[in-house]
């Protein structure tokens, strides 16, 4: 497994990380699958409070109990369940993420979180609000670091500006270039790691059927995966050589992925050792597909 440090922290996350929230029960072999990720060197374990109301940190906690101090937790907050249980309500205060964050504690059966994130966000925010939160909550030593989680380019301009984040979790793939056009280039110049979510683009680059996607027409989702196929035999996966895309942009720290299965989790742990994307065929699957743009929130 490779390392790499997250933006300005002093966090070292593996570049395959676990996204939690593909776990949707509480089982024995979802327990054996965290496991299985541990023993492979996977270090970062990524969950939120709004996952399965709550028993997805309950079941991270529980499963990782006996090696917390050697992994690297990274959970959400923002999202506040209705006390009916009909959904929830988008709450950014001050109030709520200092109130929220025991709650968390206690169902990750951890004294401190490593990495605390905000679930969203928008411009519209008490923004200075939430800042001081998370900051309070790093001075109590309850939060080592903390990021946010968004894709909305002004919202991560203004925490950049004000803020002392150390992450922002975006959605990135082969199929999804919209952070190259000024995001990554911003957290990278400000030293802020950079957790890539939807590497395999709902399944899209790991052989699922193909359709539309994030405004792509059927035609041009097929020539793109088409590439990647190409690119891939007989070397790396269709999954594998899309890993690799991702964790190529230098302003990358990890790619979280939501592991299903064993042979899934050692598929993707396999991209790391698998013959190196060059960069001839990296620019072959940047030409695949026309780069979209954030329409909202710039």
């Amino acid at each position: 497994m490779n390392y790499c440090k997250l933006g300005n922290s002093d966090l070292e996350l593996s570049e395959i990380s676990f996204g939690c929230m593909s776990l949707k029960e509480d089982t024995s072999y979802n327990q054996k699958l965290i496991h299985t990720a541990f023993d492979q060197g996977i270090n970062y374990f990524d969950t939120a409070d709004l996952y399965e109301k709550g028993q997805n940190e309950i079941l991270l906690g529980k499963s990782v109990k006996d090696f917390r101090d050697q992994i690297i937790i990274g959970t959400k907050v923002g999202n506040q369940l209705r006390k009916n249980g009909d959904g929830w309500d988008w709450n950014p205060s001050k109030k709520h993420i200092i109130n929220a964050v025991e709650n968390s504690l206690i169902r990750l059966q951890t004294d401190y979180i490593d990495l605390y994130q905000l679930h969203g966000g928008t411009i519209d925010d008490p923004i200075e609000e939430t800042i001081d939160a998370f900051e309070i909550l790093k001075k109590e030593g309850k939060i080592r670091y903390y990021g946010i989680s968004s894709i909305r380019p002004n919202v991560i301009r203004s925490y950049v500006k004000n803020s002392h984040i150390s992450s922002v979790m975006m959605q990135y793939s082969v199929l999804d270039r919209r952070p190259e056009e000024s995001s990554l280039k911003l957290l990278q110049e400000n030293n802020i790691g950079i957790l890539a979510r939807g590497t395999l683009a709902k399944g899209l680059l790991a052989g699922k059927p193909i359709k539309e996607y994030l405004g792509h027409l059927l035609q041009d989702v097929k020539k793109s995966v088409e590439k990647l196929n190409e690119l891939s035999k007989p070397d790396r996966s269709l999954a594998q050589t899309a890993i690799q895309f991702v964790l190529k942009h230098s302003a990358v720290s990890s790619s979280v992925i939501g592991f299903r299965t064993r042979e899934q989790l050692l598929e993707c742990i396999q991209a790391l050792k698998a013959p190196l994307l060059s960069i001839e065929e990296y620019k072959e699957l940047q030409n695949s597909i026309s780069i979209a743009y954030y329409e909202n929130h710039r």
